[in-house]
Parts: structure tokens; C-alpha cells; sequence
């Protein structure tokens, strides 16, 4: 199956989206990638035009970015991905403990590595609602707990079509 159709039943296909737990793992984790590197550009994108503001927080801050010059914007590149990569994976991880306690409670055959891609395809609208939210100053708070709900209710509704627990 090709990136943009995986992408597109992502959003609006729960049958497919509980389908997607027969993929290749490697498939799966290259379109967890995929999001984020989107994340990654856009904060250093964000970062390299000043809308945020990291070194005013202390004046040694500000003078060893002015002593390092141009290397910040690499390395900045480099952290940002590695802490994107981690609060992605950590965030599909618990989503999947999530749904492996749903998917009890709905009497379904469920396994932590069937579930971990179902969450990690789940996880798009979310994502992609995390990203827009961080653009609103007011929604800062909220944004993680809305795309929360938003990722557990595309859970709860590909669990649906999970195979039935054996009696």
C-alpha cells in the first residue's frame, strides 16, 4: 500500500485503519517518520525565523548562540528531531497500552504489536491537529489533551473491527 493512501484511510476509514495492524512494521515506522520530519521542519523552520524565541530565556544562552553562529541551526536541526522521534514513539507506545486496555474491555483478540500500528496510523489526525494547535497561542494547554481524546476515539473505533476474543 502506497504512503498517500495510507495516509488518506487514515483519516476517514476505521476498516482499514484496524487492517493496517497486518503491515510490515518497517512500513509503519517510515510513516511514523515520515510525521516526523514534518515536525522537525517546522519547528526549525519556526525557530529560524524568530517565532520562537529560545535564547531570550537567559543572557549566557544568547551569547553562546552569537560565540557558535551558524552551527545552531544543525544542531538544533539534529535535537529537535531526536526529541520529535521520541515523544512520537513514546506517545504511539502508550496509546497502545491505551488500546490494549480497550480492547479488552470490547472482548477482542488483541497483541501489543497488532495494536502499536493501529495507534501509530492513528496517530495522523492527532499529530497533524498537535502541529496546527501550536500555532494558537490559546489552545497550547488544551491542544494535547483534544488530540488525546481524538487519537483514542480513532482507536476505539478500529478496534471495532478487530477479530472477537475466543470464548
Amino acid at each position: 500500500m502506497k504512503f498517500h493512501q495510507i495516509f488518506l484511510a487514515a483519516f476517514h476509514e476505521p476498516k482499514k485503519l484496524a487492517a493496517f495492524r497486518l503491515l510490515p512494521i518497517g512500513r509503519v515506522i517510515r510513516y511514523a517518520f515520515f510525521f516526523i520530519f514534518v515536525m522537525t521542519l517546522i519547528s526549525i523552520t519556526r525557530f529560524s525565523i524568530g517565532d520562537t524565541e529560545l535564547f531570550e530565556a537567559s543572557p549566557e544562552l544568547t551569547e553562546y548562540s552569537e560565540t557558535i553562529g551558524g552551527l545552531i541551526y544543525p544542531m538544533a536541526f539534529i535535537f529537535q528531531f531526536v526529541i520529535s522521534t521520541f515523544y512520537v514513539f513514546v506517545r504511539i507506545s502508550l496509546f497502545a497500552a491505551i488500546g490494549i486496555w480497550i480492547g479488552k474491555l470490547m472482548k477482542r483478540r488483541i497483541e501489543y504489536r497488532f495494536i502499536w500500528r493501529t495507534a501509530a496510523i492513528a496517530i495522523t489526525v492527532p499529530l497533524l491537529l498537535t502541529i496546527f494547535l501550536d500555532f494558537l497561542p490559546a489552545w497550547e494547554t488544551f491542544g494535547i489533551l483534544f488530540s488525546s481524546l481524538i487519537h483514542i476515539g480513532y482507536l476505539i473505533v478500529a478496534l471495532k473491527y478487530y477479530p472477537k476474543a475466543p470464548r
